[in-house]
């Protein structure tokens, strides 16, 4: 299964930075997934459902890491993109997508003009 589109709708807000649809193999959308600025940097979570008991729920969500992974990168990457589009500033840092989830490597990714609004 391929992604075949990635559209990044970003948000002026403090922790939320976007939000995102994927489309799989042109024949299965995916929406409100969504670009998070977190403790450990950027991140998309899935889309989610709030439960009676007040917790969350994904709705829908890869099974793998490498899926996992596949994801995030097309996305954050749209995101860059658009935010570039759209001459937002982005700092943030982007977590390494190499599996390891005891890795905490980092990389700084600074796009878009110094005078900007930030997103």
């Amino acid at each position: 299964m391929e992604i075949t589109e990635v559209k990044v709708f970003p948000v002026n807000e403090d922790r939320l930075k976007a939000f995102a649809t994927i489309t799989f193999d042109n024949c299965f959308v995916v929406r409100d997934l969504k670009i998070i600025h977190g403790n450990a940097g950027l991140f998309v979570a899935m889309p989610s459902k709030k439960r009676k008991d007040g917790s969350f729920k994904d709705t829908a969500h890869p099974l793998n890491v490498e899926t996992r992974n596949k994801i995030e990168s097309m996305v954050l990457g749209a995101y860059f993109e658009e935010a570039k589009k759209l001459g937002i500033e982005v700092t943030a840092l982007v977590r390494e997508m190499d599996g390891d989830k005891d890795k905490k490597e980092k990389k700084e990714a600074v796009i878009g003009s110094e005078d900007a609004g930030g997103v």
